[in-house]
């Protein structure tokens, strides 16, 4: 499983991981010396008293006194002096012996048969040793606090030109053809590194923008001179009295594709100009407006397919409406409503208008549940065997509303049926 946390809080974690690691064996450490101390040094003092004990055995003054802390046995001895059964077990050398609530260190000789055990009692040693490890486990969570806020700290200063390159990097201004470059602000380190290759990038980008904006300017200029051709060939052609109904329905099926086309035209040539013109200068039209012209437009061509059209322009107040771009707002809902025709084979069609947008819902045959998200890109279409579309008016609106900071959504209807909302913003 991946832990997807910022760097900067890998760096705090690798901080807290190395102080506990250091603080860790560090405490270890000291335990381990304490119980090496207590072992070696304890031990050898346990062992000088009881042979200054075993001196005295030999001398006739001999008497056993042990120091206060400290109690004696041996084999044999009188009273109190004989070794218990408790400690007859103990093999020579040194132990830790623990008799009810007390602990002591005893250390144990066997001389001519006869078995030697002097016990000193250990409290003090304890209460030396709890202390010196509740010393221990504090500094180990104080060390552990001061590496998780230096780790803070040195995580704020090493992201802070990552962050700052990141801003840059995200900021609309810096597709522009004269941003400055990154580079020059940062050091010659990774950092710098990393913002020399996002301007090698930025300017292949910006590259590709511009000769992106300069192809659909150029091809939309170039195509409207044959569609103004095609268009006055086909007002002389439905001039002509000699035409019959069939032919003249073509004709105007011709007028009408090209009346299309040199509004998707308008529509491209202006998409690839917003970065370039003053948004105040573009031609401003109502909703309710765009909406009449567009159903007188597609009223025939929907109810020749046998479908209901149906406008409902109440929610628009007409007397104080919005104005919007007229090619954009013209695209987007015509392109819906072409959508909408191009998938229903039976049923209706409606235009519900909004105060602030529009919907466009049909019965047709719906789109799967899989593609629904996928709609809006390029070359997507709902049912690959259906028309020749190539799938690019849905990714057309997409565009046109990002640029206009509007929204699109894209909705089931029941039992079938597809419903757009779109969401308009005045600029």
């Amino acid at each position: 499983m991946e832990f997807k946390q910022s760097l900067a809080q890998r760096i705090i974690i690798a901080f807290a991981l190395m102080s506990a690691l250091v603080a860790g064996s560090f405490a270890m450490g000291i335990v381990a010396t304490v119980h090496l101390v207590e072992e070696k040094l304890i031990s050898s003092g346990l062992g000088g008293d009881l042979n200054r004990l075993l001196l005295m055995d030999s001398v006739s003054d001999w008497s056993h006194r042990p120091e206060p802390d400290q109690l004696f046995y041996f084999s044999g001895g009188p009273g109190d002096f004989d070794v218990p059964k408790d400690l007859r077990h103990l093999e020579p050398g040194f132990h830790e012996v623990f008799r009810g609530p007390l602990s002591y260190h005893a250390m144990v000789e066997v001389v001519d048969g006869r078995r030697y055990v002097l016990l000193q009692d250990q409290s003090d040693f304890e209460e030396r040793e709890r202390v010196l490890f509740a010393v221990v486990l504090v500094g180990f969570v104080l060390a552990l606090a001061l590496a998780v806020f230096l780790g803070w700290v040195l995580a704020r200063r090493v992201m802070a030109p990552v962050v700052r390159l990141a801003r840059q990097v995200r900021h609309r201004d810096q597709l522009l053809g004269l941003a400055p470059p990154l580079a020059p602000d940062y050091a010659a380190d990774e950092v710098g590194e990393l913002a020399v290759a996002f301007d090698a990038t930025l300017g292949r980008l910006r590259s590709a923008l511009t000769r992106e904006r300069m192809f659909t300017s150029d091809v939309s200029h170039e195509l409207r001179t044959p569609l103004m051709v095609l268009a006055s060939s086909c007002e002389l052609l439905l001039e002509n009295p000699a035409l019959d109904t069939r032919a003249r329905a073509q004709v105007e099926r011709i007028a009408r594709a090209c009346e299309e086309m040199r509004d998707l035209v308008q529509t491209f040539l202006m998409l690839a100009r917003t970065q370039r013109e003053d948004a105040t200068m573009t031609p401003k039209v109502g909703l309710r407006s765009v909406a009449e012209q567009l159903v007188a437009l597609w009223r025939g061509p929907i109810e020749s397919k046998g479908l209901t059209l149906n406008f409902c322009p109440d929610a628009a107040d007409q007397s104080s409406e919005t104005s919007y771009n007229a090619t954009f707002l013209h695209a987007v809902m015509g392109n819906l409503l072409r959508n909408a025709l191009h998938y229903t084979d039976s049923g209706f069609i409606t235009l519900t208008l909004q105060a602030d947008g529009f919907l466009v819902e049909d019965s047709g045959v719906g789109i799967p549940e899989e593609k629904r998200e996928a709609m809006f890109e390029p070359f997507v279409r709902g049912n690959e065997q259906r028309g020749e579309g190539l799938g690019l008016g849905l990714s057309l609106v997409q565009r046109i509303c990002e640029n206009q900071g509007w929204t699109v959504s894209l909705s089931p209807m029941e039992p079938n049926g597809c419903r757009f909302c779109v969401t308009l913003k005045a600029r």
